[in-house]
């Protein structure tokens, strides 16, 4: 192989495992909600995502990658945890904002020119 393909095919890699990465945290956020226990799983994947860090060998890597991928897959939350703000969340669009056709006045207290 060129080394452009080498090269585009490590970056590949390399945003794949960030996002594994990621997607694991945030679903270990939606089993273990208390941060103790969210800190001590974090670590421990942590470590496991650490123990492959000096592999080599590309073929190998897209293994690793695909098995994590597959073992997320199986620890997906039935009922994830949903910021209440994000869409989805329980206080997403609880207070909406005022609509166009309600002005609003800034002038408090002050007298109306009929009212002098």
């Amino acid at each position: 192989m060129s080394s452009a393909i080498v090269a585009a095919k490590r970056a590949l890699q390399q945003e794949r495992t960030r996002l594994l990465y990621r997607r694991s945290l945030k679903q270990i956020l939606s089993w273990a909600v208390h941060r103790e226990i969210f800190y001590v799983e974090a670590s421990k994947t942590r470590a496991a995502f650490e123990a492959n860090r000096n592999v080599e060998d590309i073929s190998k890597i897209d293994r690793l990658i695909e098995e994590g991928e597959v073992k997320l897959e199986k620890m997906r939350h039935p009922d994830p945890y949903i910021v209440p703000w994000a869409p989805g969340g329980s206080k997403y669009a609880r207070n909406p904002p005022v609509p166009q056709e309600i002005g609003l006045v800034y002038d408090f207290g002050r007298q109306e020119e009929w009212d002098k």
